[in-house]
């Protein structure tokens, strides 16, 4: 956040602190002002810190205290208005720049100059001047891309379990999402909250280290920062991506990382605010919070750019039905889930396409956009890995012997579909090189088989791999059944 260049004409009237509870402090006699605007805090040993204003009246108000309330007293502490809301520089110098949790340089540089302070309470996009989304981005990660594709202006979740490897992910998407059009400007916003002083350090070489650190903007929130920023980081980094997009005209690729490390901070303001509170502790008002996040992303009729995001969260206990992923799903469009299964493999990423969802990806492909077939191919592979599974779960309870000819063709493919599909490693995979493997997989099930896809496509692309005693090139890398 930024000083407001109308902060002259700010009154300098104090008010009287009465109280103070967790990272919020109380106020008397204050005259009436904003919900949101921003106050400065003068302690008595001449430090000053800021605090936003959550509620007031015309003789009080609560005030969250961005620095935290350690060493304030109540006796020795004035209060004085700065700003009738919280901002943030918007400029296109922002790219390639990091920020903390509440906008302010962290690597080195001078503040920026900015073209416009904007507030970052922001606003859900209008559904009447919402455009539908569309285009595909690609993400080079072939379980996204070819199985749950991400549309140009939607909001697509991952889910996680702790100790998965989602920072190594969104390192990924980072450094290899993208448009297909190459006259297109496209940049990377990224907000971490909670964090820790080594995923701090690891995000911030990664991104220089990995050579598109000058298209990503990051806004990164530590675990001993205060729990109050957390509240703003997300806030911050979109209202940056909405000033690149709707008034700059890039395509902007927001990820917000880790959700559930926000959700803990409003249920300790919350707390603290002495509400009644709601599932598991969290306020009530939770999802209308979280659904102010997640709305603004979309696309604008009539403007060229747009703001999709990927919010990531760790569900507690490995609990999807978890008030946090729960909820998150309500508002959003899909959710990708990490597979702990995967993970104890040695496959990365671990993604689970089986619970995976994407709502809007049929907007997103098909003729012109990926491929003509990428529907229905991605909706047999799907069927035969889910058949796969099913095959594996029999053979535990009746044991191999007891499979088919071709429960056992399920079975490997099953197999080589983690391996190979799913399992790409750290590298970017083109959408052409998912679309090639998956022609490949299918190969070693029978023609017949392939119910999902239509014969003209099948002619056009299928190839047997397995057939006239010809060998799988998978087959040497999928572990026995047994």
């Amino acid at each position: 956040m930024t000083e407001s260049s109308g902060e002259q004409m700010l009154h300098k009237e104090y008010w009287d602190l009465t109280y103070v509870s967790g990272p919020l402090v109380f106020l008397q006699n204050a005259r009436r002002f904003p919900t949101g605007a921003i106050l400065n805090i003068h302690l008595e040993n001449g430090e000053s810190r800021q605090g936003q204003v959550l509620e007031a009246t015309t003789t009080h108000a609560v005030v969250q205290v961005l620095q935290g309330t350690v060493g304030i007293d109540v006796k020795g502490t004035s209060v004085s208005l700065r700003d009738d809301a919280a901002r943030v520089a918007c400029s296109p110098d922002v790219i390639g720049r990091r920020f903390n949790g509440v906008g302010q340089p962290i690597d080195g540089l001078p503040p920026v100059v900015p073209e416009k302070e904007l507030e970052i309470s922001g606003s859900a996009i209008n559904p009447v001047s919402r455009a539908q989304p569309n285009d595909f981005i690609e993400t080079g990660v072939s379980a996204i891309d070819g199985f749950n594709t991400l549309v140009r202006g939607q909001k697509l979740p991952i889910f996680l379990g702790s100790g998965l490897p989602g920072n190594e992910l969104a390192n990924l998407i980072v450094q290899n999402a993208g448009t297909t059009r190459a006259e297109e400007q496209f940049v990377i916003v990224f907000g971490a909250m909670g964090i820790t002083a080594r995923e701090a350090q690891y995000f911030l070489r990664a991104f220089d280290e990995g050579g598109q650190g000058g298209r990503v903007v990051a806004f990164l929130n530590q675990a001993d920062d205060p729990a109050i920023e957390r509240l703003f980081t997300p806030r911050c980094a979109l209202t940056v991506a909405e000033y690149l997009a709707f008034e700059k005209d890039y395509q902007v690729l927001v990820i917000l990382t880790d959700m559930t490390n926000y959700c803990e901070a409003l249920r300790q303001v919350s707390s603290a605010r002495e509400e009644i509170p709601g599932r598991r502790g969290y306020p009530g008002y939770m999802y209308t919070d979280l659904s102010t996040i997640y709305e603004r992303a979309g696309r604008i009729r009539g403007k060229q750019g747009s703001v999709t995001q990927i919010p990531m969260l760790t569900m507690p206990d490995d609990d999807i039905t978890h008030p946090i992923p729960d909820l998150t799903g309500y508002i959003t469009e899909g959710q990708i889930v990490l597979g702990r299964g995967l993970h104890r493999q040695g496959i990365f990423p671990p993604v689970d396409i089986l619970p995976c969802l994407s709502r809007l990806m049929n907007n997103g492909i098909g003729k012109d956009k990926t491929e003509e077939f990428h529907r229905e191919w991605a909706n047999q592979l799907y069927a035969a890995y889910a058949q796969g599974t099913n095959v594996r779960k029999l053979m535990a309870i009746v044991g191999e012997d007891a499979l088919t000819e071709l429960d056992r063709k399920y079975l490997a493919f099953a197999n080589a579909f983690e391996r190979e599909m799913t399992g790409q490693g750290f590298s970017r995979r083109a959408l052409s090189q998912t679309f090639e493997i998956g022609w490949k997989l299918l190969g070693m099930l029978p023609k017949e088989e392939l119910t999902r896809i239509n014969k003209k496509t099948i002619d056009s692309y299928y190839t047997p791999i397995m057939e006239d005693g010809l060998h799988s090139p998978f087959m040497d890398e999928v572990p026995s059944a047994m």
